[in-house]
């Protein structure tokens, strides 16, 4: 139970560290800001925002281990375990190369059409309706790279009693908002964005380094807890 829950923990870590939402986020504030929104006004956007990537990291988890409890029921298959590893060092290779682009600033792997629209979309949100939307958004747009945490919190979540799922999907959606809340208190206790910023662009390669290495240390720790574990028990072994 303890390592399931570890597990699920650091998956949410990995998931913290990227950084899509925490750009939108600041973007948004720092339009409402140069337009002089008030204050209670940008605490509801940040706030909508942040209800947003929840709402959508929650029905992610949810509808994967759903999907996942519909193929395999509570035995996970050692090949479905095998994939999730591979899939986990794989992006945690790319996301050593190619998560930031190789400029100033903090500008991500995105497309530019997609950051673009992103932009755009950050740039036109005033109430805290379109913000909860845009924090969906932000979501999806992360999705290639969160995928691999997902699932593997999801196959975890799908062995586990029904209580404990609870416990679990509620313990990875808080931690993977830790970021988000934290830049959104910040932003709401009247620090500059732009300290935030050069933060950000100070320390994005440490951000990168270890979200890669996060994913390929879970990737390994899995594949011995799931996989050779039970090859070696199947065969005599331990």
């Amino acid at each position: 139970m303890i390592s399931s829950l570890a597990i699920i923990a650091f998956a949410a870590l990995i998931h913290t560290s990227f950084q899509l939402s925490v750009s939108m986020l600041t973007l948004l504030s720092g339009h409402a800001i140069g337009s002089k929104t008030a204050h209670t006004k940008l605490i509801r956007l940040t706030g909508g925002f942040s209800l947003g990537v929840a709402v959508m990291t929650l029905l992610l988890l949810t509808f994967t281990a759903f999907l996942l409890q519909h193929s395999f029921g509570n035995n996970v298959p050692l090949i479905a375990w095998a994939v999730c590893c591979g899939l986990l060092f794989g992006l945690g290779i790319a996301v050593w190369i190619f998560y930031y682009r190789r400029e100033k600033g903090t500008s991500l792997w995105l497309p530019r059409t997609m950051a673009r629209y992103l932009s755009d979309r950050t740039k036109a949100t005033k109430q805290s309706a379109e913000a909860f939307g845009l924090g969906l958004t932000s979501v999806i747009g992360e999705l290639l790279f969160i995928f691999a945490p997902i699932v593997v919190s999801a196959l975890v979540l799908i062995q586990l009693q029904p209580f404990m799922q609870l416990i679990g999907i509620a313990l990875y959606t808080a931690i993977s908002l830790l970021s988000l809340l934290i830049v959104g208190g910040l932003v709401g206790s009247g620090h500059k964005l732009s300290h935030i910023q050069k933060w950000r662009e100070n320390n994005k390669r440490f951000l990168q380094f270890a979200a890669g290495s996060g994913l390929l240390v879970l990737g390994f720790y899995v594949y011995v807890e799931q996989v050779m574990t039970a090859t070696a028990m199947a065969h005599g072994g331990l």
